[in-house]
């Protein structure tokens, strides 16, 4: 018998389908988001020493609450709060000190000088004006501190919540290096 010859020519490789290229390009993608998420690079950031304390202030206004005093004492005790920067969860920093903020009136009398007094309605009306004194971990960057991997500056609004609150605020002073 003879033998026959096969005609295709044979294959040394096999050629990429369209599903292969596909594949390659999930497996690139998925590990270009491992290198480049921000957990990574900042754990990155801590491990080389490059996040120093951060002192953020934080001032809630007018925030309606049955007992201000009670929600102050709570904060401070709990030593805590979670913090929301661009509705962006940051975790967890450290409460250094809640401050009561007073309000004030100012009146101008008939004879041009001005007046101010403490504001009676604040205690009546149980409304809560105070500056968390927030402690974290950032980095120095050239927009400004790096904080919870969001670029914090004065102005930004950010939420802080505990136990039993969460409360919309602004951030009023930022302090690399504690404070």
């Amino acid at each position: 018998m003879a033998a026959q010859s096969d005609p295709t020519p044979a294959r040394d490789g096999r050629a990429w389908s369209v599903v292969d290229l596909g594949a390659a390009a999930a497996v690139g993608l998925a590990l270009a988001g491992v290198i480049w998420s921000p957990k990574l690079s900042g754990a990155v950031a801590s491990a080389t020493g490059a996040l120093i304390p951060v002192t953020v202030l934080v001032d809630v206004r007018g925030v309606a609450v049955a007992d201000p005093a009670a929600l102050i004492q709570a904060a401070q005790q709990e030593g805590k709060v979670a913090i929301v920067i661009r509705n962006q969860p940051h975790g967890s920093v450290a409460v250094k000190q809640v401050v009561p903020l007073q309000r004030k009136l100012v009146a101008v009398q008939p004879n041009g000088s001005v007046v101010s007094a403490v504001d009676p309605n604040q205690t009546t009306l149980g409304t809560l004006d105070a500056r968390f004194v927030l402690q974290g971990q950032g980095r120095r960057s050239g927009g400004g501190v790096v904080f919870g991997n969001q670029n914090l500056k004065i102005g930004a609004p950010v939420e802080i919540e505990g136990e039993q609150y969460r409360i919309g605020g602004t951030v009023t002073g930022l302090q690399l290096g504690g404070r």
